[in-house]
């Protein structure tokens, strides 16, 4: 992380900032060769800091961690691919402009420079950032179905329009009074996503280590297995939609309750698992067993 600091203090020239008092303009001729000059300057130094940028990355050993390289290598891309957007702009912009293209990618390699300066500094800062992402996705899809739920017709859709009246045109905005009890069992089962990512961030901050290669490798495997959960609330979450379909939601709700047991399992084997952590990891346990079955057992009331 050393020479990434190294590459990022590095700053504008003060010579390509100043502006010298109108008599001190060179001549027409003499200009041009100063504007080639500082344009190859320039480049070579552009140059010089890409192939630097670009060893930060690979000369990041992967015993620091896979989460940690992923940060790295993301922001790296990120100002790579900056840089070329701003390059690709000015190749086809006119000569001698400042155009508000130009402006706008300048300023996006400069974000994306700037975010440097915020990267995890080993492999535990990285698993609380990941931890913390997949945590406000599933909170913003339990949040969307509960808006939604709020804002639907109540009751059941009706069968049948009075006499000469058109049949309804929203009958999927519905969702029945089954249904709605449906979502709601289902609805615990994302609640208890959620509570598991909120615990396993906490005891990731708390008792999370990346100094042994062994601690390094236990908080990378759970990050793979927790990546999964986000997508999983969401395909759960979408099937609860109306109209519901059974098959479905019973098929999202079980794949969630066994990622979600998979993940506890991974926790409960790992180095920031104490005393403290076995209580809420037992209750989880108990939560994900309860919301499944009670799921099941709406899912299938007539079956």
């Amino acid at each position: 992380m050393q020479l990434l600091t190294s590459v990022l203090q590095t700053r504008r020239p003060k010579q390509y900032l100043r502006k010298p008092p109108n008599s001190a303009w060179p001549s027409p001729s003499l200009r041009c060769r100063h504007s080639k000059l500082d344009a190859e300057q320039l480049s070579d130094s552009v140059l010089k800091s890409v192939l630097s940028l670009s060893t930060v990355y690979y000369w990041l050993p992967n015993s620091r961690g896979v989460a940690l390289r992923q940060q790295v290598r993301d922001a790296v891309v990120q100002a790579l691919e900056g840089l070329t957007q701003l390059l690709e702009v000015i190749l086809t912009s006119p000569l001698q402009s400042l155009t508000q293209a130009q402006l706008t990618s300048t300023g996006g390699v400069w974000s994306a420079c700037d975010r440097f300066t915020r990267l995890p500094q080993d492999n535990k800062a990285a698993a609380v950032l990941v931890l913390s992402g997949q945590s406000g996705i599933v909170k913003d899809a339990i949040e969307e179905l509960e808006q939604a739920l709020l804002e639907a017709p109540s009751g059941d859709a009706p069968d049948q329009q009075e006499d000469g009246e058109e049949p309804h045109a929203n009958q999927d905005a519905y969702w029945s009074v089954r249904d709605r009890c449906v979502v709601a069992a289902c609805q615990g089962m994302m609640k208890v996503a959620a509570a598991c990512l909120r615990k396993t961030t906490a005891a990731v901050r708390t008792r999370g280590d990346a100094d042994a290669p062994q601690r390094v490798e236990q908080l990378d495997r759970l990050l793979d297995a927790v990546k999964e959960i986000s997508p999983g609330v969401d395909d759960l979450a979408l099937c609860l939609y109306p109209p519901v379909d059974n098959n479905d939601a019973d098929n999202h709700v079980t794949q969630l309750a066994a990622l979600l047991t998979k993940v506890l399992t991974i926790i409960r084997s790992s180095h920031i698992c104490g005393e403290a952590e076995l209580t809420w990891l037992e209750f989880l346990d108990q939560a994900v067993d309860h919301n499944l079955q009670k799921a099941k057992n709406l899912l299938w009331l007539d079956s």
